[in-house]
């Protein structure tokens, strides 16, 4: 086994069963298996096919559930959210989501404070979220919202959003290499959501 492939699998197992967010995992394999901190870490692909192998072998009988919990509830949100033309992102939408995985909505605003007042209007309480910068180097806006555990889950869930310039959008949709896409609209996960319930 490549050293490349063996970061990748501790790390799939830390995102897995611990909930750790990717970077952190990655670091964090490193210090478990006893490497130097500048060891090269593995590309997001590798990691995410390890994350795939860990659950198909370890979680198989409660992660597609717990997906499916999440993304319904990652739907009524784009869904509370639609005039920020919202994008799912991340483990709920490549389908790798369990119940320790935060859910990640971009959102889409000339006025980058436009989101937050429309989240006071529905009568939720945003915090602010870890501090980023979009593909331009400019300070994003994130948000945080706690959500209450869902049916079959023991702690809330983290909701986060950031702010994007409605520029960022373009070509958000279009897919990799493999023909897979990295985000996606309501109604991409809607139809997710129908191909996960046929026989």
């Amino acid at each position: 086994m490549s050293l490349e492939l063996e970061i990748a699998q501790a790390s799939a197992r830390l995102i897995a069963e611990e909930g750790l967010p990717w970077g952190p995992a990655k670091q964090r394999a490193l210090r478990d298996l006893g490497l130097p901190p500048r060891t090269a870490l593995p590309g997001n692909e590798l990691v995410e096919e390890a994350l795939r192998e860990h659950l198909s072998l370890f979680q198989a009988d409660t992660q597609p559930a717990e997906l499916r919990t999440l993304r319904e509830l990652a739907l009524r949100w784009l869904e509370r959210l639609a005039e920020f033309e919202p994008l799912l992102v991340g483990a709920a939408w490549r389908g790798t989501a369990n119940r320790f995985s935060d859910l990640h909505l971009e959102l889409f605003a000339d006025d980058p404070k436009a989101p937050e007042i429309a989240l006071l209007n529905l009568g939720e309480n945003p915090e602010p979220g870890p501090q980023g910068r979009d593909a331009r180097g400019q300070d994003l806006q994130n948000l945080v919202i706690w959500l209450r555990p869902p049916p079959g889950f023991s702690q809330p869930v983290a909701l986060h959003l950031a702010v994007l310039d409605p520029r960022e959008r373009r070509g958000a949709l279009l897919p990799d290499a493999r023909g897979q896409t990295w985000r996606g609209d309501a109604a991409g996960l809607r139809r997710r959501l129908a191909e996960s319930e046929a026989p």
